[in-house]
């Protein structure tokens, strides 16, 4: 998971305020109550999580069903989720005998439990949470293999250990978890979480850690194989959200869930079809995409292309890419003449010189997108921009096409979109006065659409003349066969219930109540 907190300024001392937490059970279900915080738009900016960087993300094909009653309430166990400005959710867990308390984020994006250890002496973030004390408990062993875990823009490091770990009612023995010693970056001194529980396949566990959740499953802790997450996007309810361990709750949802197969083990993965900006096709997931369903990530990820067009049509403002420009300005032409010379799409570019492969490399050469290549302006990347800006320009230009515009009209349509790249942060505002102008955007997902109004997929902070709003989308680019790909933040299920059917190997969404 890149869970990567914007480090914007911050008063310090917002680091340290928690909500008083308490626990209720009532048969078996067991309830961690957290609040909501309310902060500016500049904690709101701190607060927002970075999609994945991707090099891992990867897919294959699968069909399960789901089988059985999944929703008696008697036999699973509940943990209630903080909401922090719809940009991160977290709760309480213990570690050791007594339980050590942290707040982590509860993580379906990553695999390893990570906490910050009593060992760590040099890193700043880690005077600013709470850490463990291997001496101050009893079911403490020792292990000692070393661990590191790179995030986009930090990383943490440290050694593993084992011990009891207590979620709700829940205690799961001889738990392999991170002791974080190094915590350099400002990600986690701003962070308004300890540590991190990932809920991910033990495929992509660094040191091959048993998760928690398969040890929940294997110690026999749940009756049901199976998770689901409600996210509370009310802005003026205090309650975050349910985190439900051995099934799901019937209030939490409206109707049917909608399930599709996990594609490949990892990360929860699946193949999703088209994306709609209003009511038509963007061009790019025509043929399908793959996505996953990541609590960790605020935002909803997607190819830079797509979230160019979608910046476009909301009036999102980012960063101008003279590359794209140039492209289009020295190219457009030539581009569309061998488009209505039905020349193939996916070799026009390294036809004009732009692209080194035929077609291979998808909207980039790489996993970052273009923006951040022209940001780092490293040696070479030039090259790569322009190829990936190439690419983009021929999806654009022959989805315009297919309208029958005109020539004239197809450049000036396709520089706009150059001028909606989004920035290097991966940020876009917009005026808040024009939400009701604004187009539903659509997930097809097992044949069903997902539809999101301008509303439920622009975060605005503040109020009257101070709010600000910002996109709840952001750029990342996995090339084939990997990609293209979709992260299903936080955005996406705070709308929509989902159900991490483990035992089904299937991931499962409703409309969330």
């Amino acid at each position: 998971m890149e869970t990567i907190v914007r480090t914007t300024v911050i008063a310090l001392f917002l680091c340290l305020l928690f909500p008083i937490v308490f626990s209720t059970s009532i048969d078996r279900l067991v309830r961690i109550g957290l609040k909501k915080r309310k902060f500016d738009r500049n904690d709101l900016l701190t607060a927002q999580l970075d999609s994945k960087k991707g090099e891992t993300l990867r897919g294959s094909l699968g069909k399960y069903h789901l089988h059985g009653n999944l929703q008696d309430s008697n036999d699973f166990d509940i943990v209630a989720l903080k909401n922090y400005m719809d940009a991160q959710y977290f709760g309480e867990i213990g570690i050791g005998t007594p339980p050590q308390k942290f707040t982590v984020i509860f993580d379906t994006g990553s695999s390893n439990l990570w906490v910050p250890s009593s060992k760590c002496y040099f890193s700043i973030a880690c005077y600013f949470h709470s850490k463990y004390k291997s001496s101050r408990s009893r079911t403490y062993e020792a292990n000692g293999k070393p661990a590191d875990i790179q995030y986009g823009t930090g990383s943490i490091s440290g050694f593993f250990s084992e011990d009891y770990v207590t979620v709700g009612d829940l205690v799961v023995k001889n738990q392999e978890f991170i002791e974080a010693t190094k915590e350099p970056s400002l990600t986690f001194l701003l962070a308004k979480f300890d540590g991190v529980l990932g809920l991910g396949f033990q495929e992509i566990s660094v040191g091959n850690a048993v998760p928690v959740w398969y040890n929940m499953v294997n110690q026999g802790l749940v009756k049901q194989p199976v998770f689901s997450f409600w996210l509370n996007r009310n802005p003026e309810d205090d309650f975050g959200g349910e985190l439900v361990f051995g099934g799901m709750d019937p209030k939490h949802f409206k109707g049917e869930h909608t399930y599709v197969p996990v594609t490949r083990k990892g990360y929860w993965q699946f193949d999703m079809g088209d994306f709609l900006v209003g009511n038509e096709t963007t061009g790019f997931c025509a043929s399908g995409c793959s996505a996953i369903a990541d609590s960790g990530t605020s935002m909803l990820a997607g190819p830079t292309g797509i979230i160019t067009q979608i910046n476009h049509a909301i009036g999102a403002s980012g960063v101008v890419s003279q590359e794209c420009k140039a492209v289009v300005s020295e190219y457009g032409d030539k581009i569309i003449d061998m488009l209505l010379a039905k020349d193939q799409p996916k070799k026009i570019c390294s036809q004009l010189g732009l692209c080194m492969f035929d077609g291979t490399q998808g909207v980039s050469m790489g996993i970052e997108s273009v923006v951040n290549e022209i940001a780092r302006k490293a040696s070479g990347s030039l090259r790569d921009s322009m190829c990936s800006a190439c690419e983009m320009a021929v999806v654009w230009m022959q989805n315009q096409l297919t309208k029958n515009q005109t020539a004239e009209h197809i450049i000036d349509y396709v520089n706009q979109l150059c001028d909606r790249i989004p920035s290097p942060m991966g940020e876009s505002s917009i005026d808040c006065k024009s939400l009701s102008s604004m187009p539903n955007v659509s997930f097809i997902i097992g044949g069903k659409l997902f539809e999101l109004t301008p509303e439920q997929y622009i975060l605005k902070v503040g109020e009257g003349d101070a709010a600000q709003c910002l996109s709840g989308f952001t750029a990342l680019d996995v090339p084939p066969p990997r990609g293209p790909l979709w992260i299903l933040g936080d955005v996406f299920m705070g709308q929509f219930h989902t159900v991490f059917d483990y035992g089904n190997m299937q991931v499962g969404f409703a409309e969330a109540a």
